[in-house]
């Protein structure tokens, strides 16, 4: 008799229980930035795996195996586009293809990065809205049960973007407008410049992608001095010395990090799209500051 009775309970709570909730929708992101966007709109409803990790640049990624296996076990797949995962279709192809791809970017009008389009629209608190508008339609699409959920997560998260964007408007313009502008290595603030009125001016004659040489920091000095740059961001000048000889001859503050394609681990400066905006800020801010 007990055991009919427990197994009548089981059988209730079973019923009651909606059919989904034990499932999560499987999808991936191409990289660090997107793939928190993504986790603040699905919440717990979906499982979201990251292919280009924190400090990992998407731009030069090489996949691995195992990511054409998360492709294929994936429902969605959510890129940023505009030409940042040049690596991405043949993975895709690799892959199977049955996951629907989600372009973050649509409705997003491109700014140029040279002669191409500049992928790096994520820099513009106001386009990542889009970004999470077409987050949230992907995911309603692919889950209807849980539309709610998704459109409430979009909500809420929308609601700290517009506090953002206005926390960034507040910060700029405490810096007084001739000295909002600085040379930085990272060609990646375009949207960030566009929105907000600071000007970034790449160093001439300079390579993200090796060593400043001794030639290189005497044409940034006379570029300072020239333009009355009053800050510098230049992250692939390691040595302290060369650091020290544009201050001492220029006058320019040298700033920290800016944080431009990918987040931190949790324990970094910017573990979230939110952190990274407002640690960006933080650091220009100081710098620019008089």
């Amino acid at each position: 008799m007990r055991r009919s009775i427990w197994l009548i309970a089981l059988a209730l709570l079973a019923a009651a229980a909606p059919a989904h909730a034990a499932e999560r929708l499987n999808v991936v992101a191409s990289f660090s930035i997107l793939g928190d966007l993504v986790r603040n709109v699905g919440g717990d409803r979906v499982n979201v795996t990251t292919l280009v990790g924190s400090d990992g640049d998407a731009h030069v990624y090489v996949p691995a195996p195992i990511d054409a296996k998360r492709i294929a076990a994936a429902k969605l797949v959510f890129v940023n586009g505009l030409g940042l995962e040049g690596w991405l279709p043949r993975l895709v192809q690799s892959a199977g293809g049955k996951a629907t791809i989600v372009t973050a970017t649509a409705g997003i009008a491109p700014l140029k990065l040279g002669s191409d389009a500049d992928p790096h629209a994520w820099q513009s608190p106001l386009n990542v809205k889009i970004y999470v508008g077409n987050i949230r339609d992907a995911l309603v699409t692919a889950d209807s049960a849980d539309a709610g959920v998704f459109k409430s997560n979009a909500d809420a998260y929308l609601a700290k973007l517009d506090a953002l964007d206005r926390e960034v408007r507040e910060a700029v313009a405490t810096i007084p407008e001739t000295r909002r502008k600085v040379i930085s290595t990272h060609r990646a603030f375009g949207y960030f410049a566009a929105g907000y009125g600071v000007e970034f001016i790449a160093p001439l004659g300079v390579s993200t992608e090796s060593e400043a040489s001794a030639r290189d920091i005497a044409g940034i000095i006379t570029q300072i001095r020239a333009a009355k740059i009053p800050a510098v961001f230049l992250e692939n000048i390691s040595d302290p010395r060369l650091i020290r000889q544009i201050a001492a001859e220029t006058g320019a503050r040298v700033g920290g990090t800016l944080y431009s394609d990918s987040l931190t681990g949790e324990k970094g400066d910017s573990p979230t799209y939110i952190d990274m905006v407002r640690h960006n800020i933080k650091a220009l801010t100081s710098a620019l500051g008089q």
